[in-house]
């Protein structure tokens, strides 16, 4: 097999996986828009999680399950991802967001939204919210991915679990994207690029501080001291 073919194969994991939480979830939010009743409103954080935890079952042995362009940045930022691979990761990541925002406008009846993001608070507000979401889903996805002694067969019910903690406290607030891909293909359909940048920066520097920081406490083993903290 070819040095490509793995690389191939991991964009493609990473562009269904991200096409399927986007599909998934802002699906409902359109769907529950035209179709009023069909879906409420406290089950789309449900949908949201479920979509994450159902992809990283499916394809985290093949790509690592990132779906999201923050998560790669974080990774890269704690030496647990290759820096070579994150462009690859981010198109595979955007394209497969925007190709289901385009299915779901081919698919559904017009309506007016298709799932974007938007704050109802004032900027620094939104951006604060979106740094300490991204920061607690980051946190988990850095320890059940790259901790030994994590349970990792729980990884996707972890981290799917903690998609809908967010979205459930914050996503009144800002949507609670926690996912640069997430927010952009929306956002070109609905027209709201206008708020882009809290839902870029908000989740890069959320899950940059979680990483380094779960990577200072973590405290390996093998580097228990005296009193064993480990």
């Amino acid at each position: 097999m070819s040095s490509v073919q793995p690389q191939l194969s991991k964009a493609v994991a990473e562009a269904i996986g991200t096409f399927a939480l986007v599909f998934a979830g802002c699906g409902a939010v359109m769907v529950s828009e035209r179709f009023p009743g069909s879906i409420s409103g406290s089950a789309i954080p449900l949908v949201f999680g479920l979509a994450v935890a159902a992809m990283i079952y499916a394809v985290g042995h093949i790509s690592g399950a990132h779906f999201n362009p923050a998560v790669t940045l974080a990774f890269v930022v704690a030496r647990h991802f290759p820096k070579r691979e994150v462009l690859s990761y981010w198109l595979a990541q955007f394209f497969g967001a925007v190709t289901a925002i385009s299915l779901l406008y081919l698919l559904l009846p017009a309506g007016n939204t298709y799932g974007a993001t938007i704050p109802v608070v004032p900027t620094l507000q939104a951006l604060g919210w979106e740094i300490v979401l991204s920061f607690f889903l980051m946190f988990v996805i850095i320890a059940v991915a790259t901790d030994t002694r994590a349970v990792g067969v729980m990884a996707g019910a972890a981290i799917g679990a903690t998609v809908i903690l967010c979205a459930l406290v914050g996503g009144p607030v800002t949507g609670a994207s926690m996912n640069p891909a997430r927010t952009l293909a929306p956002a070109i359909f609905q027209g709201r690029l206008d708020v882009f940048w809290i839902y870029l920066v908000g989740p890069s520097v959320g899950t940059t501080l979680a990483a380094i920081l779960y990577e200072w406490i973590r405290c390996e083993p093998q580097k228990k001291n005296a009193k064993g903290c480990c």
